[in-house]
């Protein structure tokens, strides 16, 4: 018997390498897996929607289909979310890139909740997990600057959603990964960005996808009932080390 039996999941950056590791271990747990993207990728759900998650029409429509397909929704993992390499100092940055990085990664969070979580009240409660990151409390000399402050407004979000809906029995969390073996850090950053980082994570590794699907599966079940208007690092314990030396 999986954690999540019975119960219906859209998650949104399907395709990313997240967002399909979470597909996995959703449907290992016995949900219905929705995935949804702008474009469908090799993520193993029960169906899959494309849906440009900036366009309010398009959001509003990917839920209603859902619940008239599935019958309701339990659990949103909103997870969507882009990193641009022009993306970089405060001084750098124009304004262009700003938008887009600030549009895909905290507009999106917006809309899915807006248009998802009435849903999940309509069938009783739910769960709701948003990707933040690290960075949304712990600054980086090596800055992305948009990408820093949209996933700090993902935080402030989660926190001011889950005390509001907590009552309608709804749950919301935010999920703050460390830096995560991905071809998306893979194109961001070249070796020697990578060891600036690297350097400070106590285990001697980047995390795996699967490792931060775990933890939003566990969020989002019953298991976690107590567990709302939290941010849920899973960073390898970057947050909590001063220094750390590159050898054992």
């Amino acid at each position: 018997m999986g954690m999540l039996d019975g119960k219906v999941a859209v998650i949104t950056g399907a395709s990313g390498s997240i967002g399909t590791a979470a597909c996995e271990v959703f449907a290992r747990e016995g949900a219905t897996v929705v995935g949804t993207d702008l474009r469908a990728g090799d993520a193993p759900v029960d169906y899959f929607i494309e849906c440009d998650l900036t366009n309010e029409e398009e959001v509003a429509r990917l839920y209603r289909t859902v619940a008239e397909r599935s019958g309701k929704i339990d659990i949103l993992f909103n997870n969507a979310g882009i990193a641009l390499p022009a993306d970089q100092s405060v001084l750098d940055t124009d304004l262009e890139a700003w938008n887009k990085v600030v549009e895909v990664n905290m507009t999106s969070v917006f809309l899915c909740c807006k248009h998802g979580i009435p849903y999940l009240i309509e069938n009783g409660g739910g769960s709701v997990v948003n990707t933040a990151s690290l960075v949304a409390s712990v600054g980086s000399a090596a800055s992305q600057i948009a990408y820093t402050a949209s996933k700090g407004g993902v935080l402030a979000l989660s926190r001011e959603l889950g005390v509001e809906f907590a009552k309608r029995g709804v749950r919301v969390n935010a999920i703050s990964p460390g830096p995560v073996e991905t071809p998306l850090l893979a194109d961001l950053f070249d070796p020697s960005e990578k060891s600036r980082r690297l350097v400070h994570v106590p285990r001697g590794r980047f995390g795996a996808p699967h490792e931060i699907a775990e933890a939003v599966a566990f969020l989002s079940s019953d298991r976690a009932s107590y567990i709302n208007a939290t941010d849920f690092k899973v960073d390898g314990g970057i947050h909590a080390a001063y220094v750390t030396a590159l050898d054992e």
